[in-house]
């Protein structure tokens, strides 16, 4: 019996040995995982990609499924301008995700997808490291969905959609609407006139800051809160129900919702100069122009 399995031991062995040999694939895939875990190095290799587009007042920017930080950079423009940056610790990991850039119908599209490779890389290979920088007009709608990094964005005048986000998200002054959702981090917004739609803020493992500007007319409500609703800002009193875990708040004259749910973090409004203080620097700055020209 023992000779029996000495023998099934021997020929297993010798089937490995024959597997490793002739499978140069596998032993690659071992070294990696074996070498990869002492190996902290990033920028071994990388690329990079930049496009510009012309965007009409409103023009929709679609981000999806980017694995890094994306910064949104807006001003009195028509273009845009996409610039993409790429790292991998080596060039089997950059090419497991392709890039795509491209205009659409009402605006730009910007994603980042999983490229066909073998079942070993899938399994057990790195994905690369994406930096999205984007320059476009201030007149947009912005949506971002699925980013496994950090979220800055400047001022917007459009509607804004936030979804499935591993990282902070910071906004500068929203005007019209804004739909946060799937957020783990903390989340700063500035708010200055608000449309029907207001605000919807769901499912939050993070601390949620309000900018909010003087000419702000809301209502806001909170519910399933694990954490609670304070106002820095003295003309804003919130009220707390017997019940707890429900909040409410009149800002200004009341008028525009703001939604909150399913937020494990606290909540604060802020009067922010900044939110306020864009808008009119903006208006001096092109009423300043305007006499420059007339002169």
């Amino acid at each position: 019996m023992r000779r029996v399995l000495i023998v099934a031991v021997l020929i297993v062995a010798a089937a490995a040995v024959g597997l490793w040999r002739s499978h140069g694939s596998v032993r690659n895939g071992l070294n990696r995982i074996v070498n990869g875990a002492g190996d902290n190095s990033q920028g071994v290799t990388g690329d990079e990609t930049r496009k510009t587009f012309d965007l009409k007042p409103g023009a929709r920017i679609d981000i999806q499924g980017i694995n890094g930080r994306v910064d949104i950079q807006t001003s009195d423009t028509k273009t845009a301008e996409v610039f993409v940056r790429r790292t991998a610790d080596s060039p089997t990991s950059l090419h497991r995700r392709e890039i795509i850039i491209e205009q659409t119908s009402d605006g730009i599209l910007v994603r980042s997808k999983q490229s066909h490779v073998g079942l070993w890389e899938h399994l057990f290979g790195k994905d690369p490291k994406e930096e999205v920088t984007i320059k476009a007009p201030r007149q947009i709608a912005l949506s971002l969905r699925g980013v496994n990094g950090r979220i800055n964005a400047t001022d917007i005048d459009g509607s804004v959609e936030v979804r499935g986000v591993n990282g902070r998200v910071e906004l500068g002054q929203v005007t019209e609407s804004a739909e946060i959702s799937g957020v783990n981090g903390d989340i700063s917004v500035g708010l200055n006139k608000l449309g029907g739609r207001g605000v919807r803020v769901s499912g939050v493992n993070g601390g949620i800051e309000f900018k909010l500007a003087n000419s702000l007319n809301a209502d806001l409500t909170a519910r399933g809160m694990n954490g609670s609703v304070r106002s820095e800002i003295p003309e804003v009193t919130v009220d707390k129900d017997q019940f707890g875990g429900h909040y409410s708040a009149r800002i200004g004259n009341g008028g525009a919702p703001i939604d909150l749910s399913g937020v494990n973090g606290n909540v604060r409004l802020t009067r922010a100069g900044t939110v306020a203080d864009a808008t009119e620097t903006r208006q001096t700055s092109k009423t300043e122009n305007r006499d420059a020209k007339t002169r």
